[in-house]
């Protein structure tokens, strides 16, 4: 097992950083939360899950530990692959999915794209006893999700700055992909950072 990446990140893109380890380019795939800490030439660790396929070597790269850690926990669970999981921790912090398990929320796991109704009864049932209870205290107070999907405009700016646009045209398309975002929340549901970011990255490309 390949626990975790060392090295300069060599590239970026919407959903995959290359980190150089020993003169070889590791690709690895992120969430857009991980993603905007990160920076062309800067050094950078990442905790990663290599998952092993028939036709494929798949190496998913998360934040810290504890981020891995419930990324392989989630995929105890049937149905639930690794592009899932990350999608869950794309919309939730670790411990905001450990308290929305534990308290029974649905409408905080179908708030995840791909997630339904029936799909989150069946994950609340099953996730009860493996994720265990929330860590941080922030959760008491700031809710499900506050500290990944709260400020989706600063996540969605760090991303596209971090891909190497400049802030100008980072706000610009934030600007454009806004009423995507503003929809969702009036429907109660989370905006999904990761299509915004693929929204605000078709913006660019036709400014271009």
């Amino acid at each position: 097992m390949i626990a975790f990446v060392s090295g300069p990140v060599a590239a970026l893109a919407p959903t995959t950083a290359v980190i150089e380890v020993g003169g070889i380019g590791m690709a690895v795939q992120c969430t857009p939360h991980t993603l905007a800490d990160l920076r062309v030439g800067k050094e950078a660790r990442l905790a990663t899950s290599l998952v092993v396929r028939e036709d494929s070597l798949t190496l998913y790269g998360f934040a810290d530990d504890d981020e891995r850690q419930v990324f392989e926990l989630l995929q105890t669970a049937s149905g639930v692959g690794p592009r899932l999981a990350q999608a869950m921790l794309a919309t939730h912090s670790p411990d905001a999915l450990r308290l929305a398990v534990s308290t029974g929320d649905e409408k905080a796991l179908t708030a995840v794209s791909g997630i339904g109704k029936k799909g989150a009864q069946k994950l609340l049932l099953e996730l009860k006893d493996r994720l265990g209870e929330p860590v941080g205290a922030h959760i008491g107070q700031q809710g499900i999700g506050t500290p990944v999907t709260s400020g989706w405009r600063d996540q969605l700016q760090a991303a596209l700055i971090g891909l190497g646009y400049a802030s100008r045209e980072a706000d610009e398309a934030v600007n454009a992909v806004a009423p995507q975002a503003e929809a969702a929340v009036a429907e109660g549901t989370v905006p999904p950072v990761p299509q915004l970011l693929r929204a605000a990255l078709q913006t660019l490309n036709r400014a271009r």
